[in-house]
Parts: structure tokens; sequence; C-alpha cells
């Protein structure tokens, strides 16, 4: 399967992964919104990688100037035209990261919720995502604290219980890294991971963890 995302886990399959019953799996995904939440001006223009359908640039848009997302799924691109029609400073457009380009660069972009691990994004294309991060910018990305490893396995388990995923195989899952028996692949960046990729990047950065649930990487641009 050329990108799991794309051909099987968007639109309403999407949906309905973050449709969880499991209450610290929503204040996980609330604890990375907020955290952000708190950085953003009015006055930023904001980019989201792998937006999806518009979740969390819904919860986003009433904080910043102007937030537009980008993701690969042509279906979940068009399930945002509804979902965040009453938002008009946000929009989705159709585009995969791996050719990440556009004409003006943003003040704030995010990659959030495991995003590039979920992307396969490498440092190449790491590199292309902060050439679009304007001087004076910040970029976030986040993954999974390994705290967060047995509720973060429950929310598969209950994922792949709907059917959006298949069903989990015990033997290869461990690590922080989750197998299904349909292909699918759940991997994450840990702290150590993350300061690597800052050293790399050559600009300065902080590793944050958020919630006993996230882990951040936080690089800032220079003016």
């Amino acid at each position: 399967m050329d990108n799991y995302y794309a051909e099987k886990l968007n639109s309403q399959m999407l949906f309905k992964v973050y449709e969880t019953q499991i209450p610290r799996v929503r204040q996980y995904l609330k604890a990375e919104i907020d955290f952000v939440k708190k950085n953003l001006l009015n006055t930023q223009s904001v980019l989201e990688l792998g937006a999806g359908y518009g979740r969390i640039i819904k919860e986003l848009a009433p904080c910043c100037r102007s937030i537009v997302g980008i993701d690969i799924s042509t279906e979940s691109v068009e399930l945002s035209k509804d979902y965040l029609k009453d938002c008009p400073n946000a929009s989705i457009v159709e585009m995969d990261v791996q050719h990440i380009h556009f004409s003006e660069p943003f003040n704030v972009i995010l990659c959030l919720q495991n995003g590039l691990s979920a992307m396969r994004a490498d440092s190449a294309v790491i590199h292309k995502i902060l050439d679009n991060v304007a001087p004076g910018g910040t970029a976030y990305f986040s993954s999974y604290s390994t705290k967060f490893w047995n509720t973060r396995l429950k929310w598969f388990e209950e994922q792949a219980s709907k059917g959006l995923l298949g069903e989990i195989d015990y033997a290869k899952t461990k690590d922080g890294v989750i197998v299904c028996n349909d292909g699918f692949k759940a991997t994450f960046h840990s702290s150590e991971d993350f300061e690597k990729i800052g050293e790399e990047l050559g600009y300065p950065y902080e590793v944050q963890e958020v919630d006993d649930s996230s882990m951040f990487l936080i690089v800032h641009k220079p003016n």
C-alpha cells in the first residue's frame, strides 16, 4: 500500500479515528491543540501538514490571521470544505508534503500528532518544510511520549475494533511501533530522535514533553 492515509484511512474513516471513547486519548488530542494555541498570535499565518479534514484547523482558526492545511487525500480535502465552511480564514489543499511548495512562507508550520512518522518524512523533507517557514517563524513537530504507550495501544485497538485498521499483530508490536496485519505500521519519534533531528537542522530548537503524552520538537527560524 503506497500511502495508507491516502488510500484507506481518510475522509469519514479518519473522522471515526477521533471519535474515541477513551478519555485519556481525548485529553492527549486536546493538550496538543492547547499547547499550540497558547503560542499563536492573531497576526500570524499558519500551515498545518497532514491536516486531514480540518479537525485541528477548525480549533486554531480563531487564534491566527489565516490557516492553510495540506493533505494527500482527495476525499479528506473534499470533506474539509463542509467541515470548515464557518471558518473564512481557513482552507485545505491537496498536496504531498514530499513536494511541498508555496509562493509565500508562513509564520508557523504545524506537523502534529505523529505527523512526521505518518508522512515518512526524512531529513530532506524536513528541510523542505522549514524552507516554507518565514524568518522569525516557528515549526512545531510532535510525536508520542513513551509514557503514553499503553494508552496509545488501547487507542489503536479501538480503531481496529471499528474496522479502521487491520487487527494488531502483537508479535511485531513493541518498542513504540504498532503493526497491523493489513500492512499498516505506526512508528514514532522519541525525544532522542528529535534531539538528533534538531542538531542536524542547524537552527535553534527545543524538545519538550507535553501532558505526559506528546514530545514536541520546536524549531525557531532566525530573522
